[in-house]
């Protein structure tokens, strides 16, 4: 298979372990051509949308998605989303109703709910939560697409009360956007759905064109242009994150089944690029999995994909015991983190940074990606340590509120005119005594 095993025990140790670190964090899967300056020309993409627009998104899916659109056909037209609704298979469509039923409880449930406000004397102090008012979701098309990408960040908005969302994703050679994407659209009650892909894309959904509105949010995953253009357009639009390939990060011990975590780790792979991680204290189950690697990797689809994605970005590493497997998983902050131990919450409790914790040899990252109910959309490359996955909560704005009486701002006035004083801004202290003296 390829995949590189690496051993506490080998004096290349700590620079081949910080090696594919500094590859996943520093973005390494995402550069399909490190020839190309993918900054340069998302910037180009970018500013070509803002002045040209529609012409724009036009020529530009013509010339990368080879798709051949007039003026007024980059939006799907409804009776196009109803039909690929009808059309969808029934079996299909039982199971996402599932599904959906899963997510819209799973993110009520983790909602964020307003407290009552803090009564200090006549101050009364609180926080408003508002849904964003207009999301813009990218579901990625290309080597694979990915349909439940729709259900992962439609439903946490939906849920939060978001009223507008928009759907941009690049057409096929028939000019249409993946029949499933609109299927899903529909079920959801999506109408606005746009056939445009890429950094232009994102460009389209954050500045806004004749043919396309401008969204307050842009959420989904994509590839290297996708992310560098939210990257850049960020501030102007709000994003989710700026991610990056899949990954996940296995920890387990003498008690997992190799042929499991073999599985799981192909699974990753699969994604092309993808990176598929496994720690352990145990050189036998090592062994083991790099074997049940070669073994099962014959049987996948798409198994040159897969081979690139372990040869390339992932690793089997061996470490002296289970404590030095945490503290690894925890430098790395995966996307994913599997526990497969004797005891998994033990470990769990010594890792603070991970996207989503699958827990238990019964408890595949597949389960995630599509059914139990938590968004698919996470952290990636080493980001988990200062963020989590996409959820109801991410559509909601806070607003502090605060309400004074006469009698509180009296009592606090000299506290305040002086802290302002210390600043040198005498206009605001002035607004504040001036309703002391009138």
């Amino acid at each position: 298979m390829g995949i590189q095993t690496i051993r506490y025990d080998q004096p290349d140790y700590p620079s081949r372990v910080r090696a594919l670190r500094d590859k996943l964090r520093a973005g390494g899967l995402t550069a399909a051509d490190e020839r190309l300056d993918v900054p340069g020309i998302v910037r180009q993409i970018i500013a070509d949308v803002e002045s040209r627009g529609d012409q724009a998104l036009i020529e530009l899916t013509a010339r990368h998605d080879k798709v051949a659109l007039a003026d007024g056909q980059l939006r799907t037209p409804a009776d196009r989303i109803k039909a690929a609704h009808k059309a969808v298979d029934r079996r299909f469509l039982t199971l996402i109703r599932r599904v959906i039923a899963n997510l819209r409880e799973y993110q009520r449930h983790i909602l964020i709910a307003e407290p009552a406000p803090l009564q200090r004397g006549g101050r009364r102090l609180g926080v408003r939560y508002t849904p964003v008012g207009r999301v813009g979701v990218y579901v990625p098309g290309g080597r694979a697409v990915y349909p439940s990408t729709v259900l992962m960040t439609v439903v946490p908005a939906q849920v939060a009360g978001v009223r507008q969302i928009a759907i941009a994703s690049p057409p096929a050679a028939n000019g249409e956007v993946n029949p499933l994407v609109l299927a899903l659209a529909g079920e959801l009650g999506i109408w606005e759905v746009y056939r445009i892909g890429g950094a232009q894309a994102v460009a389209a959904l954050a500045i806004g064109t004749a043919g396309v509105r401008a969204v307050d949010k842009i959420v989904g995953p994509g590839n290297a242009f996708v992310a560098e253009a939210k990257r850049q357009l960020f501030g102007r639009v709000g994003i989710d994150s700026v991610a990056g390939p899949s990954e996940v990060f296995i920890v387990a011990d003498e008690t997992a089944n190799a042929g499991w975590i073999a599985a799981d780790l192909l699974a990753q792979a699969e994604h092309d690029p993808g990176s598929a991680v496994l720690v352990t204290p145990c050189a036998d189950l090592a062994a083991k999995v790099a074997a049940e690697l070669d073994a099962q990797a014959e049987t996948l689809q798409r198994a040159a994909a897969a081979r690139r994605s372990l040869e390339a970005f992932s690793a089997i590493i061996v470490v002296p015991d289970l404590d030095a497997a945490c503290k690894l998983a925890d430098e790395f902050a995966p996307e994913h983190l599997q526990l497969i131990t004797a005891d998994d919450r033990a470990a769990m409790a010594k890792i603070r940074n991970a996207g989503a914790i699958f827990l238990g040899g019964h408890t595949p990252v597949a389960v995630g990606d599509y059914y139990a109910g938590p968004s698919h959309v996470l952290p990636t490359g080493g980001t988990a340590r200062f963020s989590g996955p996409l959820s109801c909560n991410d559509f909601l704005k806070a607003s502090s509120t605060i309400c004074y009486d006469a009698a509180s701002l009296a009592e606090d006035a000299p506290d305040v005119t002086y802290f302002a004083g210390q600043e040198g801004l005498t206009g605001h202290a002035a607004s504040v005594r001036i309703r002391q003296e009138t």
